[in-house]
Formats: C-alpha cells, structure tokens, sequence
C-alpha cells in the first residue's frame, strides 16, 4: 500500500494495478481469437446473405493488426486509469468507474456466448479473470473506506457507457489504420509498356545515326 494510501484508508497497489494485469491477461485471449473468429462470422454472414455489397463485409474484416491497434488503445486507457487509482489509493472516480465497466464487460462476453451458443472472443478469461478480480477490488474497496453507496450507484450507472468505450477504440484504430497505409511508403510507377521498344524505334528511324548496341 502507498503511504499516502495507508495514511488515508486507501487499498492496495494490487488493486489499482490489478486492474491493468487482469485487462492484460483478458485482453490476450481477445488478440488471439478475435481476427480469425471475426473472420469465420463475416464468412457465415456472407453466405447468408449474397445481395449484400462485398464492401460490407470488407469493413467488417478484423485483421491481426486492428485488433492489436483497438487493444492498445483500451490498454492506455486501463493503464491511465489504474495509474491515477494509484495515485489517489482507489479514491479516483475515474480508476472506479473503468473498474466497474471491466466487471460489467465480464457479463456481456458470457451473455454474447450464450446467445450465439458458441465461443466468442473473451469469454474464457471472462468467469475466470475478469469477473473475480472486479468483485475482489471492489469489495477491497468498500474495506478501505473508499467507496460509498452514493459513490457506487454512480460509478455502476457511469460504467454502463463502457460499451461506447470500446466501439471507440475500434473506430479509432480503423482510423489509425488507415492513416498509417496513407503514409506508408508508395510503390514505385510501373514502366510504361513498350517504352524500350519505342525507343529503339526511335533512334532507329533517325538517318544516318549508328544505333547503339547493348
């Protein structure tokens, strides 16, 4: 515990910074299913539907390297969060209510398996990790003194945006995406066809001038 958490009441840097290990692992299992699931559900989609504009599905695509973007993403935004958790020994709203969303997050993954009655990406990690360190961190909490009712009813009604958190990342990370293929290097212009042919020709039709071997 920080001295200025133990002075205070505060809890434990293995709550705070608890919070970034448990997205960590989580979001691992995230990185490594979730391309080729995305994949695999674009593919039952298509098949389902013909008439809808290939373009659709195209930017439906997950590649390895927008989920890894998105990820990262979500990853500061965790970090930050436990950092100023840190900080303020869990006083911080903003580590609370990133808190309530990652426990909230657990409940969707396990609601979404169940719905589609086959695995999605997370939903392992998910009763494993996420669900008992939210609801260990926020018992510790409530055992520190620092949360209260008031404090939680608002921090649970703000965590419900959650959702709108990671619909941004993956926004963001699109583009993100697109920005760094817009800067990439450019292929060099093909040649033009027949530009050696023509040329020969050229020097060929001129009287008089010796045409060069090669």
């Amino acid at each position: 515990m920080s001295e200025r958490g133990a002075e205070s009441g505060g809890v434990s840097p293995a709550v705070t910074w608890g919070l970034l290990a448990a997205f960590a692992v989580h979001d691992l299992e995230e990185l490594a299913t979730l391309p080729g699931w995305a994949a695999a559900q674009v593919d039952r989609l298509r098949e389902s539907h013909p008439r809808v504009p290939e373009s659709v599905w195209s930017a439906m695509t997950v590649t390895p390297g927008h989920a890894a973007t998105a990820i990262g993403l979500m990853g500061l935004v965790v970090g930050a969060a436990s950092a100023d958790g840190a900080r303020t020994g869990g006083r911080s709203p903003f580590f609370q209510t990133v808190l309530a969303g990652f426990g909230l997050h657990a409940v969707s993954h396990v609601a979404q398996s169940a719905g589609l009655g086959r695995y999605t990406p997370g939903v392992v990690t998910a009763p494993l990790v996420v669900a008992p360190f939210s609801l260990w961190a926020w018992r510790e909490l409530r055992r520190g003194g620092v949360l209260g009712e008031a404090d939680a009813r608002t921090t649970v009604a703000a965590a419900m945006l959650f959702p709108l958190g990671i619909l941004g990342v993956h926004a963001a990370a699109f583009g993100v995406r697109r920005l760094a293929r817009r800067a990439g290097p450019r292929r060099p212009a093909a040649p033009r066809r027949g530009g050696r042919a023509a040329a020969d020709r050229s020097v060929t039709a001129q009287p008089g001038r010796p045409r060069k071997r090669a």
